[in-house]
């Protein structure tokens, strides 16, 4: 496929048709129109994102990409040690449903606050597996978190805490599980519940994009 025919695509197209063309060694792989191409050739992943996304060297993990125009839109990349894990399939976390559960709990202590007033609550969307077209197998869940805080910050009693409590924010989780090497992959995308809602295929297609490889 040439580069005039990949851009012409949808966006959701493009992108399948990006990563399940036969491309030769070396080959520079074409994002769709809009996204740009991310890989890690010493840790073994890649991705797309959004072109007007910007990067984050400060965060703490392998990569880390943010919408500059949403604080609420970002994503990142955890890999554990080859040397404290030792998958040989995405399948050894469990059924997708076993591992979304323990994503949900690692949300929940991830996100706990020692706010007076404050409650998250967590909720498993959806679960999934699928084979990419490298004949990897991936896990695909999306979790979405809520939390309530409560507007009487002089409240004494319990009662009084519940009486005023809001939803403070609503977001929506897509990760992506894969093993390679015997280390385990998360791609995590953060947006709000609401913009998910009103562009999925947008968010999908740089969930769906994630590819993990051994190095």
């Amino acid at each position: 496929m040439t580069r005039r025919s990949l851009l012409a695509l949808p966006a959701g197209l493009a992108a399948a048709a990006a990563l399940t063309a036969p491309l030769p060694a070396a080959a520079f792989v074409i994002p769709p129109p809009g996204y740009r191409y991310h890989e890690d050739k010493l840790d073994g992943y890649s991705f797309f994102y959004p072109e007007d996304w910007q990067p984050v060297t400060t965060s703490g993990n392998d990569v880390f990409f943010r919408n500059p125009f949403n604080v609420e839109e970002n994503l990142f990349v955890n890999v554990s040690s080859p040397s404290s894990s030792k998958y040989e399939t995405v399948a050894d976390l469990g059924a997708p449903e076993e591992a979304a559960t323990r994503t949900e709990q690692q949300y929940l202590e991830e996100f706990m606050s020692t706010r007076l007033g404050v409650k998250r609550t967590a909720e498993v969307v959806a679960a999934s597996q699928r084979t990419a077209p490298d004949g990897r197998l991936y896990y695909d869940t999306q979790t979405r978190v809520k939390s309530f805080a409560s507007r009487n910050q002089l409240a004494v009693t319990q009662a009084e805490i519940d009486e005023g409590v809001v939803l403070e924010w609503d977001r929506r989780y897509l990760a992506v599980l894969g093993v390679a090497g015997r280390r385990l992959y998360e791609f995590r995308l953060q947006t709000s519940n609401s913009a998910y809602e009103a562009d999925a295929d947008r968010l999908l297609t740089i969930a769906t994009s994630f590819r993990c490889r051994d190095v």
